[in-house]
């Protein structure tokens, strides 16, 4: 059974260098934009999806639309829905904005204050790609689609739920939504982190997706 990790928006594969878990691929934005990891997941016989921010909304659109081929969920600041709607505890316009010029001015570097020689989690895309990232974040709303596939009794598989304390980009009651459509899921928040979780807790995700393949062995 083999492991694929979704990236989140604008990340580079380093943000992955600190996790030992063995994986097939690492798919960025712009190839879950295209479709690929769809593709990849259609022609195996199943996999474990690692998603964080961006590539854990592709990861639960995965999981509702083919639950069958979804042997298992490690999910961190992932969400059905980014912006805030309808009561709904996401980014405003104007924190998007900000997150987009900030990846610009930075070029990738310096965010989220990672001590010196950690993986930089994001680098520096055409504007044009980044515009395309920034319309899924605005647009996409997963709810009645993760609503309906609990409805449903389909998905049976393990789920583990990373969230940060302090995150301001996903914020972590997500996490108590994600318990609703995944109640057997494991659910953590992680106390003053924020947005970088595969660097942050790194040995937390490795553990997850460990003991995820190994009930899927038995």
């Amino acid at each position: 059974m083999e492991t694929i990790v979704l990236n989140g928006w604008a990340a580079s594969e380093s943000a992955w260098e600190l996790c030992r878990f063995p994986r097939a691929r690492v798919f960025g934005y712009l190839e879950e934009l295209d479709g690929l990891p769809e593709r990849h997941i259609l022609a195996s016989d199943g996999c474990v999806l690692v998603g964080w921010s961006m590539g854990g909304s592709f990861a639960l659109s995965m999981a509702a639309r083919h639950p069958e081929k979804v042997k298992g969920l490690v999910l961190l600041a992932a969400t059905p829905r980014m912006m805030r709607d309808d009561g709904w505890a996401g980014m405003s316009p104007r924190r998007l904005a900000a997150l987009e010029t900030g990846l610009t001015l930075t070029r990738g570097e310096g965010f989220f204050g990672l001590p010196e020689g950690w993986p930089r989690v994001y680098r520096m895309d055409t504007p044009e790609n980044l515009h395309r990232g920034i319309e899924y974040l605005e647009k996409t709303d997963l709810r009645a689609d993760l609503e309906k596939l609990a409805a449903s009794g389909r998905f049976n598989a393990d789920v583990a739920v990373f969230h940060s304390e302090k995150d301001g980009i996903v914020r972590p009651e997500n996490a108590a939504y994600l318990k609703k459509i995944f109640p057997a899921a494991r659910v953590e928040i992680v106390p003053g982190a924020e947005h970088a979780l595969p660097v942050v807790i790194h040995e937390k995700i490795d553990a997850a997706v460990g003991n995820i393949c190994y009930n899927i062995r038995l």
